[in-house]
């Protein structure tokens, strides 16, 4: 069974579910998990974690996330991207948008802001995914949350066709983010109706576009008996956590059995997790976090053993 993660590119048209489903007949292997929703016509990184290294997925989700989305002003949609049907339509002329004001605009979202779901989405609203009141017809209050846009700037030329404008842009993002309902907000901040209406993953969990394999290229390596080369270890979903590294042979082992440890004996973080490393062979050993009962302690909270 093969072990540590793998950067898929995916192709529009497939959800991330299908490319997990794809995996477990090519890998002939179950236990297999994503980490990040695509929808269907997004393509591009989708970090796919095998075996024990599912242990990582949530830590690989918190490292963030870049993208590359065209934002066409002129129409609004149900979806807030592509598929969706027109809700509000206005003609926009050439000239009326120019590139400064969409520049400023970008700005005014850089940061910490807040987003409301879309309605296609799934986001769970008393226990049902907010997709599916929507596909019945149901409009529900949603949810506002909180989402960290670390970067966003314009990559194009501002394009004047069939009365809308669209044009390119670059987000570097946190977890959470709907790039589609940013699109609309844009829209919204410059009075347009807008949406999203071209996406792709660039990077995600550290994974640049250009190191995930096609679907076909994980086939080809099965057949050559070598794709366990092109896996990353367990370590590198980790790489976003503080690590303290273990020479004591008995430390190891207590760790490896899962005991509290003395918080300040081990120099460790204040209120944060942190990766216990065996310093011989580098290799994660157990993820910590700090007690919640016993201020000078600290427990496991994962034990890759």
């Amino acid at each position: 069974m093969y072990q540590g993660i793998l950067p898929v590119n995916k192709p529009r048209g497939l959800t991330s579910h299908d490319v997990v489903f794809k995996l477990r007949k090519i890998l002939k292997m179950k236990k297999i998990g994503h980490t990040g929703t695509l929808d269907p016509e997004v393509d591009g990184v989708l970090s796919i974690c095998l075996g024990s290294a599912t242990k990582v997925s949530d830590y690989i989700m918190e490292m963030g996330k870049t993208y590359v989305a065209t934002v066409t002003l002129g129409y609004s949609t149900t979806t807030e991207d592509q598929t969706g049907d027109i809700l509000e339509r206005e003609h926009i002329e050439d000239g009326r948008v120019t590139a400064t004001e969409v520049d400023q605009t970008l700005q005014e979202f850089k940061g910490t802001i807040t987003q409301i779901p879309p309605m296609y989405s799934s986001v769970k609203v008393k226990g049902r995914k907010l997709y599916e009141y929507a596909r019945e017809g149901l409009t529900v209050e949603r949810p506002s949350h909180k989402v960290r846009i670390d970067q966003i700037e314009r990559t194009s030329e501002l394009r004047f066709t069939n009365g809308v404008c669209e044009f390119d842009i670059k987000v570097t993002c946190g977890k959470g983010t709907y790039i589609r309902t940013l699109a609309t907000d844009i829209g919204r901040a410059m009075h347009l109706p807008a949406h999203m209406s071209r996406l792709t993953r660039q990077m995600s969990g550290g994974f640049k576009l250009e190191e995930a394999l096609s679907l076909e290229e994980i086939r080809t390596q099965v057949e050559q008996d070598s794709l366990q080369s092109s896996l990353y270890p367990i370590e590198y979903g980790l790489k976003g956590l503080p690590q303290i590294q273990i020479q004591d042979e008995q430390l190891k082992q207590r760790i490896l059995n899962g005991q509290k440890l003395n918080k300040q004996q081990l120099n460790f973080p204040d209120d944060r997790l942190a990766v216990m490393v065996d310093a011989s062979t580098n290799s994660a050993l157990a993820i910590y976090m700090p007690h919640p009962d016993l201020p000078a302690e600290i427990k496991p909270k994962k034990v890759f053993n």
